[in-house]
This record gives structure tokens, sequence and C-alpha cells, in this order.
């Protein structure tokens, strides 16, 4: 069984912003486990820094107002082709992002503020039937070790 994870928790930069969200703590839970790495953002093509996006009414959307829906969504079905014939018992994913978030995603507006919410990557494994766990489950040790 393999381990599907956010690449941007394992020191891969290739966040919005150009950097990364490096998890000690997800290190340590993955010890032994095989790993797949995914960013369904670089894996839509999208250049490596870029634009912040949020889901707006729906859509995903860069903060100048250009609707990148179509490419992200392109990115994620490029991810679950990827993953079809792996054995994979959980993701665990970014916290918040719009594509990977698990339980919060940032309200649409540019302005901080969370709302409940799924990323796109996290909805389509949710409804493939893949368990998914947010990261910061493994930070707050809320998540058993033996996921």
């Amino acid at each position: 069984m393999k381990v599907l994870v956010s690449a941007c928790l394992m020191g891969r930069n290739c966040k919005y912003n150009g950097g990364n969200n490096y998890s000690v703590e997800l290190q340590d839970f993955l010890n032994g486990k095989a790993v797949i790495e995914v960013c369904p953002e670089v894996a839509a093509g999208m250049p490596v820094p870029r634009p912040p996006v949020e889901i707006v009414e729906g859509v995903v959307t860069d903060i100048h107002g250009k609707n990148v829906d179509v490419l992200y969504r392109q990115g994620v079905a490029r991810v679950m082709e990827q993953i079809q014939n792996e054995d994979i018992e959980y993701a665990v994913l970014q916290s918040r992002s719009p594509t990977c978030g698990v339980k919060q995603i940032y309200d649409g507006t540019f302005s901080k503020k969370l709302i409940e919410g799924r990323g796109i990557l996290a909805e389509a494994l949710i409804q493939a039937g893949y368990r998914v766990i947010d990261v910061e489950d493994l930070k707050n040790d809320t998540i058993s070790r033996e996921a």
C-alpha cells in the first residue's frame, strides 16, 4: 500500500509563492511507507511561482480575477489518472489549499477568511472513495500513528 501526499509537504517548492510546506510530523508519520507525491497545480502546467487562486462561487479563480478553473481541474484529472492503478491506502493533503484542502478553504475573497469546504483534488479523491487526511490532523496528533 502507498500513501498519496501533497508534494509541498515533502519539501517540494511547488506552492504558488515558490515555497513549500515541509512537515516534520508528516515525515515521521511516513517513515517506512511508500509515498506518491503529487501537486495538481504543477500537473496542470502552472508555473512556480504563480498568482494565488481561490474557489470563487465554485470556480477556481486567480487573484486578478482570471478564471483558471479548467486548467486546475485538468491538473486534478492528471493526478487521478496517474494514481488509477496504484494501491493507495490514504492521502495526506495540505490544509486550506484550493486543490488539496480537506476541511477548510479560503472563501474566494482573497482576504484570508476561511470557510468549511474542500479543494478540488480532495473532493475528487473523496468522491473516488479514497481516505483523505488533513496534514494538520497529524500536527495536532488527532490521527492514530497507525492510520
